[in-house]
């Protein structure tokens, strides 16, 4: 029998049962690498959760991954209004779309 994807269930920041929860865990050390290249949903739900939860500030958080305000804003909104799925580039697209309507 085959399983649904993690990605496509309703999970919120900071939901216990998320999928994700060790991957944004309220502690420094499981924050991503400020090296990062490839930012896949796990790792930006990091660090818009770190910044929810005062582990980084938004200034920290925006220098540390070299993100600009609007990019960690755009993640922000994502979260708020679709959940962590919200994060994918291919949902942003379609959120995009429906804007334009």
């Amino acid at each position: 029998m085959a399983t649904k994807p993690a990605t496509s269930l309703p999970y919120e920041l900071g939901t216990p049962a998320s999928p994700f929860r060790s991957d944004y865990e309220s502690d420094e050390n499981e924050l991503p690498s400020p090296s990062t290249k490839r930012w896949v949903i796990r790792r930006k739900a990091a660090v818009v959760n770190a910044v929810k939860e005062g582990i980084l500030t938004l200034e920290q958080a925006c220098e540390r991954y070299k993100l600009s305000t609007e990019e960690f804003f755009t993640w922000q909104t994502l979260v708020e209004q679709h959940g962590i799925p919200g994060l994918r580039v291919t949902r942003l697209q379609t959120y995009r779309a429906g804007d334009r309507r």
